[in-house]
């Protein structure tokens, strides 16, 4: 049956599709003046085509030039639900439109996506790196609180040691000083480091000199007389700090040990020679290489104190001994591990004592 509606009941897509007939029986009078005036080849006829009966419209009745009629009969049901606009040819723009903007709607959703992936991935990036500064903050504090146990060991050290610092007695036997320079040990920074480096000493002299290394921190050392070294001041590298008697492995983790010489500040021509780590229990010596000719230090003993000036200083082997021996004159010989935390030679400064007021 068809629709005898008016045009003010037709819907939206019920209208369009009117119209699409309207230009459509527009083009096809225009295609019979074509062909009247031998404009057009006609092509060949071709079958017709059979009709789509399930089609949700009914087709149109064709007039006697082959047009659709002006009557469109479209099912009830149909017009009830509308539940799709028609589409023709004329609406071929329409739907490439409709479908670019859907694909362009896909891309910026895609890219939405990328953008939060790429975000997310600079937060993990972010957060690792504050992990890494986070560990290497842990582990200076970690060496922070090993310098500052060390620190108070040697402070209660300090004390003790001012009160009454011992003199050990020279002994006829071998001395580890005859051998090989105080203050060795292996480098720090390695596993295992900082511990009494043996490789130094002669393989025949090892077993001589073996126990004069670990003594016990026990130890009842002489106590001192009034021209023991009690106090070491260096002001250029800012070093002030006791002096305990010998430079066995136990003395030099208390501070600045004495080589058992039997000279003291007070000695004519005598060599008084200090040693102290530098890199390893307070780094008492690490600076010394930033001294020169004419700076001066002092040594206190308990009745005096000696005033020295620095004439220089030079790098020497482990095994190099000699410089300690006197010198022809009274003076100071400080000598500590170099380069620093790698402790492979000895850094030897030497000083002349001033004239005594």
């Amino acid at each position: 049956m068809a629709d005898k509606r008016n045009v003010d009941d037709l819907s939206i897509e019920e209208l369009e599709r009117v119209l699409a007939i309207k230009k459509r029986e527009a083009r096809q009078d225009q295609l019979r003046r074509m062909r009247r005036t031998g404009r057009v080849i006609e092509p060949e006829q071709s079958p017709p085509q059979p009709i789509d009966k399930g089609l949700p419209y009914q087709q149109a009745t064709a007039t006697e030039n082959q047009l659709p009629s002006e009557t469109v009969s479209i099912p009830a049901e149909s017009v009830e639900k509308r539940k799709g606009k028609p589409e023709f040819e004329d609406d071929i723009g329409d739907v490439r439109a409709r479908k670019s903007k859907a694909k362009a709607n896909q891309n910026k959703g895609n890219s939405a996506s990328r953008k939060v992936l790429d975000i997310t991935l600079v937060f993990i990036e972010i957060a690792a790196v504050l992990g890494l500064i986070f560990i290497g903050f842990e582990m200076l504090n970690g060496i922070g609180i090993l310098q500052q146990e060390t620190a108070e060991a040697q402070r209660v050290a300090e004390e003790q040691l001012r009160q009454s610092i011992p003199t050990l007695e020279p002994t006829p036997q071998l001395q580890l000083t005859n051998v090989v320079l105080p203050s060795g040990h292996t480098p720090p920074n390695q596993v295992g480091g900082g511990q009494f480096n043996f490789d130094e000493i002669p393989a025949q002299m090892r077993s001589l000199v073996a126990n004069q290394v670990f003594l016990p921190p026990d130890i009842q050392r002489p106590p001192p007389t009034d021209e023991t070294p009690l106090v070491l001041r260096i002001p250029k590298i800012n070093v002030d700090h006791s002096i305990v008697q010998g430079v066995d492995w136990e003395a030099l983790k208390l501070g600045i040990g004495q080589v058992q010489n039997g000279t003291s500040p007070s000695t004519p021509n005598g060599n008084v020679v200090l040693a102290a780590h530098n890199d390893i229990y307070g780094e008492l010596f690490r600076y010394l290489d930033q001294l020169e000719p004419g700076d001066k230090f002092q040594i206190q003993t308990k009745e005096n104190l000696y005033t020295y000036t620095i004439t220089g200083w030079d790098i020497y082997q482990p095994t190099d001994v000699h410089v300690m021996e006197p010198r022809g004159r009274a003076g100071a010989t400080l000598i500590s591990c170099y380069p620093y935390q790698v402790s492979t030679e000895r850094i030897v400064v030497f000083a002349d004592l001033d004239e005594v007021a």
